[in-house]
């Protein structure tokens, strides 16, 4: 298995502009992800094409020298195309539905790489599809949201053929300067990114706990978690989590029934693979709870709020600046 980060290559010098700019780019869907991370492409260089549901969310971007089409089949001439749509129900509209990139039998991209979170059934759909029609297929999903993407510390974890991770692999790392790694065939991708939430519930869930606790004594979130982000602890999650907890500014990033199900998906594999995973189960009935709450629609730092109910502790907001580590 190869494992390629975003400064190391199997066999050759890193890559040049002259890479990104070799292909013709389609880009699907110009959401809170999909549109910074088209633009970075367009900053780039790369000659990208964009189809967005509602057009109007798209049309900035032409701005940075795209050129927005009115159907994924508007793009079925692209030597690349990416997709970054909600689920995999809209995955498989957008590749094999009737307006979809694949409904003109005349042209077929050579590559196409979904970035969406999307289960397996529906990557095999998709890869089935594609593979009748002679493409090729990435899983490549993401760590970050629209903010990290701005702020150029995206990460991107691929799967699939080897020779079409190298083809595109210029285009991911104009997108995810931060690192971008290929594990293996297939949706072995699609395995990390369940594991990397699963990360993700596990931390914010104990970083709840202990912040709570230190401020329980005396602390103030603030500086206790100005002492965690300087220490061995800290991470980029931590850091650009912090504001928020101690703000208590619980706009959505990612909701708690969302967390949830990737917890899901996350012991349903352990299951599989006989890999008991019980702190992660825990922390899957802690979800339950707050999404029992009615705690739906907004951010899973809600979880802070959660823990310091059950302490009896009344949490106020310290309405301080504090550096969330993205620049």
């Amino acid at each position: 298995m190869r494992i390629l980060s975003a400064d190391t290559k199997q066999g050759g010098p890193a890559m040049t502009s002259d890479a990104v700019t070799r292909n013709t780019v389609g880009w699907i869907g110009a959401g809170r992800m999909g549109f910074p991370m088209a633009e970075l492409l367009l900053k780039a260089g790369a000659d990208v094409t964009v189809y967005n549901r509602t057009a109007a969310k798209a049309e900035p971007l032409a701005a940075f020298g795209a050129k927005i089409v009115a159907s994924p089949a508007d793009l079925a001439d692209r030597d690349v195309v990416f997709a970054m749509v909600a689920g995999p129900d809209d995955l498989r509209a957008v590749i094999a539905g009737p307006d979809g990139l694949l409904s003109d039998p005349a042209a077929t991209p050579r590559i196409v790489v979904d970035c969406s979170s999307v289960d397996e059934e529906a990557s095999d759909d998709v890869r089935r599809a594609l593979a009748e029609r002679g493409a090729q297929f990435l899983a490549a999903p993401v760590s970050g949201n629209g903010k990290v993407v701005e702020a150029k510390k995206l990460t991107i974890v691929s799967s699939g053929p080897g020779d079409a991770f190298d083809e595109v692999r210029a285009l991911l790392e104009a997108m995810a300067p931060s690192g971008v790694t290929w594990v293996g065939e297939g949706d072995l991708a699609r395995t990390c990114k369940i594991c990397h939430n699963v990360m993700l519930g596990v931390v914010i869930q104990c970083l709840s706990e202990i912040t709570v606790l230190a401020e329980r004594a005396g602390v103030p979130r603030s500086a206790f978690l100005e002492f965690i982000n300087a220490s061995v602890m800290g991470s980029t999650f931590t850091r650009y989590k912090s504001p928020a907890l101690v703000n208590l500014d619980y706009t959505t990033t990612f909701t708690p029934p969302l967390l949830r199900k990737d917890l899901d998906l996350g012991l349903s594999l352990g299951r599989a693979l006989d890999v008991p995973m019980p702190v992660t189960a825990l922390t899957r009935e802690i979800l339950s709870t707050v999404v029992g709450k009615g705690h739906t629609d907004i951010d899973f730092s809600i979880l802070l709020q959660h823990e310091a109910e059950g302490a009896g502790h009344a949490l106020v907001a310290e309405n301080v600046t504090v550096d969330d580590g993205l620049g």
